[in-house]
């Protein structure tokens, strides 16, 4: 009596935790679908984080090996680059003096495409969308937004392109992408159409004038998952979805250093054309220009015989114009020749 009671408590524990198990896994498999899958490689590289010097590659490299997946890259190991300060435009005291003046997050002012060519707007807005969506296809509209405003906050400050093409695709002519997409291969994917209209929605806003005030005057971000060697020189203004935001330190980080003006005249949307070229035809070139050129004789120099060299020989009157043979000189008994016989 005992065994059996002891069997029936085995056989009652074992079903309450199959139940208990498949509990389990019904909520993981409701919080992938709620928040969406996350790759392997993504889980290995954030854990650790990522020291990098310019650019980190971009989010749609992660997903290669799935090529039945759409190209929505995620917005967890974006970065972007930076470049050199410009001397400053006032002396060093005044300079010191207005950024002591600038307090907190300043919000960025209106972008404005107002009197600009239709083909410049439509250069603008697709640039933007690439950027967007590359950088941040997967990020919440406030992370998009995030975005699209360091751009735009780019195109207003000297250390950077007039344009907002240039700004997207700066470096690129030199494999040294301020915007990693553009130099990595993610732009080979064919992008979502539902996520490349929501990003291209948040560009045509933020051109109009829309601003995102949170990120203040930020010029750079990175996500959580890398330290990029710049951030300890720049001020992180605020922390949108899974991107840092920063701004320089000092006068270039304020209001006064955002001066400007947008440029039009956008290049070709996409990577710019390689400004090097391969070093084969480079010495090619260099050779080519440095031979030595033969001399030209003056026209006085040349001997009457041969001025006219190289002229068209005049028709002779008594030539025929239709260049026909001359008539037959068969006699008449043999013109039946090598005709078969009856």
């Amino acid at each position: 009596m005992q065994r059996r009671v002891f069997g029936a408590w085995l056989i009652l524990v074992g079903l309450s935790l199959t139940a208990l198990l498949a509990l389990s896994a019904h909520a993981a498999f409701r919080a992938v679908a709620a928040h969406g899958s996350t790759p392997a490689a993504i889980v290995a590289i954030s854990s650790s984080g990522y020291e990098v010097d310019d650019h980190f590659p971009g989010a749609a490299l992660l997903y290669a090996d799935a090529p039945a997946v759409p190209a929505t890259p995620a917005a967890s190991h974006g970065t972007t680059g930076t470049t050199a300060l410009p001397p400053l435009p006032i002396p060093n005291a005044a300079a010191e003096a207005i950024a002591l003046r600038t307090v907190g997050v300043v919000s960025a002012l209106p972008f404005t495409m107002a009197h600009v060519a239709a083909i410049d707007r439509g250069r603008a807005i697709q640039c933007l969308t690439a950027a967007i969506y590359y950088e941040a296809a997967s990020e919440p509209d406030a992370g998009q937004q995030a975005v699209a405003q360091t751009i735009l906050n780019r195109v207003r400050h000297p250390a950077f392109p007039a344009t907002v093409c240039g700004v997207v695709y700066q470096g690129s002519e030199h494999s040294g992408c301020q915007f990693s997409f553009a130099c990595d291969g993610s732009m080979a994917r064919i992008p979502s159409r539902a996520a490349w209209d929501r990003a291209q929605r948040v560009a045509v806003l933020a051109l109009a004038g829309r601003v995102y005030a949170p990120v203040g005057l930020a010029t750079h971000y990175h996500t959580y998952s890398v330290t990029p060697v710049w951030n300890r020189a720049l001020v992180m203004t605020d922390a949108v979805g899974a991107h840092f935001f920063h701004r320089w330190k000092g006068y270039w980080g304020t209001p006064a250093a955002f001066h400007q003006h947008y440029a039009g005249g956008e290049p070709i949307p996409g990577p710019h054309p390689h400004a090097i070229p391969d070093a084969p035809l480079a010495l090619a070139l260099a050779l080519a220009l440095a031979l030595p050129t033969a001399p030209v004789a003056a026209a006085v120099e040349i001997r009457p015989a041969y001025r006219d060299s190289g002229k068209p020989i005049a028709l002779v009157a008594h030539m025929t114009a239709d260049n026909l043979p001359p008539a037959s000189t068969v006699l008449d008994r043999w013109k039946d020749s090598g005709k078969p016989l009856r």
